[in-house]
């Protein structure tokens, strides 16, 4: 026996059991991934974690992304549980560097769940597909026992094509490089916080829920290779997916707080609940990180493109504070910005 074979996956994770605050996107999620799932199913070969994988068949690369959507309530101002499945999906394609092609969706019913609420959803389905500009390649169907699935669950795959000219690595993040935002940021975790009615606030907010497909293609064809990262801060937030880069790219990243747009029904929302909205869900904005001869023309790019109007430059990567996020605040202090931690909106995608 070799001794590759006798060497057990080191494995780090060591909670007893699963919380919900693991399936948040904050710190616990990134224990269970990089502490349990990594070493099992990557060994070694495990690299920085994306939304998106690219790989070699035959010489020719895809892009491959999975995810699941459990949100509850299913439907909810400004969207839905079917249309947040395709949107989500291409989005994480999108935000790889990717344009997505097909994507598979399987459905887990809840027996006695109305007829009508599948058929809403089906079509909400087909809507954001071809409006996306994707197809439904295929699915699969599964029912479990009443009180057992919250009415449905979603999960999808999705292949995409790779853009050609970019590349998208934390590696590839150097100081100076500027942090690019899309839009306005929160609205959709405050909107499922008010649908579920567990905040007594009247506000007129929806989810964001869209394709940023449009604007990942605007900057990449204003950037070309000088987009070097992004991401489609949904579970976590803003703090948490820069706290990541950070990490993952070994630099500090600064961000101006005037600079990043959030709506005042989100920020009085967040003030009410001692919650800060880089933390809040957002399911149809994205982070890039441009260098910083691209920047300006990133910045046109998006706000020139339907949807990116309210795009900001947010702030730079900088060598300090090595390995994590600092914001300069409106009175001119700074405060350092963690990841998520615990899980204060949970089933929000």
């Amino acid at each position: 026996m070799s001794t590759q074979a006798t060497l057990a996956p080191k494995i780090s994770f060591r909670e007893t059991q699963i919380e919900m605050s693991h399936g948040a996107g904050g710190k616990a999620s990134r224990r269970l991934v990089e502490g349990l799932f990594a070493p099992l199913l990557f060994g070694s070969s495990a690299g920085p974690l994306s939304d998106a994988a690219h790989i070699q068949l035959d010489g020719t690369k895809i892009a491959i992304t999975t995810d699941s959507f459990v949100v509850k309530p299913l439907r909810f101002l400004g969207g839905s549980i079917g249309e947040l499945a395709i949107n989500g999906t291409v989005n994480d394609l999108a935000v790889s560097g990717a344009r997505a092609e097909a994507i598979v969706v399987t459905f887990i019913l809840e027996a006695g769940l109305p007829t009508e609420i599948l058929e809403a959803e089906v079509r909400a389905i087909g809507r954001a597909a071809e409006k996306a500009g994707v197809i439904i390649a295929g699915g699969d169907t599964k029912v479990v026992e009443h009180g057992k699935a919250d009415g449905m669950y979603i999960t999808t795959t999705g292949i995409g094509r790779p853009l050609s000219g970019v590349e998208i690595s934390p590696q590839s993040v150097k100081p100076g490089d500027k942090v690019l935002l899309s839009g306005p940021i929160g609205d959709h975790g405050i909107t499922i916080l008010l649908a579920r009615g567990e905040l007594d606030l009247e506000a007129e907010l929806s989810s964001d829920t869209r394709s940023v497909f449009p604007l990942v293609q605007a900057v990449v064809r204003a950037a070309g290779a000088g987009v070097r990262w992004m991401r489609d801060p949904t579970r976590g937030g803003v703090a948490t997916s820069l706290n990541e880069l950070a990490r993952d790219c070994g630099h500090g990243i600064v961000l101006r707080e005037e600079k990043i747009p959030v709506r005042a029904p989100v920020r009085g929302a967040c003030e009410l609940l001692g919650m800060d909205p880089l933390h809040i869900a957002n399911e149809g904005q994205f982070l890039a990180v441009v260098s910083a001869e691209h920047a300006d023309a990133a910045l046109h790019a998006l706000r020139s493109t339907p949807g990116g109007n309210d795009a900001e430059l947010i702030g730079e990567v900088c060598e300090q504070p090595e390995g994590a996020v600092l914001v300069t605040t409106l009175y001119g202090g700074t405060r350092m910005i963690d990841m998520l931690v615990g899980d204060p909106l949970p089933r929000i995608c």
